[in-house]
């Protein structure tokens, strides 16, 4: 099965200084910081042939 690339997600938590999100896809939840972490891993071009 592929990982889901969490195409959409909505806000369901926030505290402080931290934002929980959810994936509407597979349902995971994570901290906002990670999924831009995720996204901008996605976006870097990798040199795997």
């Amino acid at each position: 099965m592929a990982q889901c690339k969490h195409p959409r997600v909505q806000i369901v938590a926030r505290e402080e200084d931290a934002e929980f999100v959810e994936c509407l896809e597979c349902g995971e939840i994570f901290e906002a910081s990670e999924f831009k972490d995720m996204t901008i891993e996605d976006a870097t071009p990798t040199n795997e042939p």
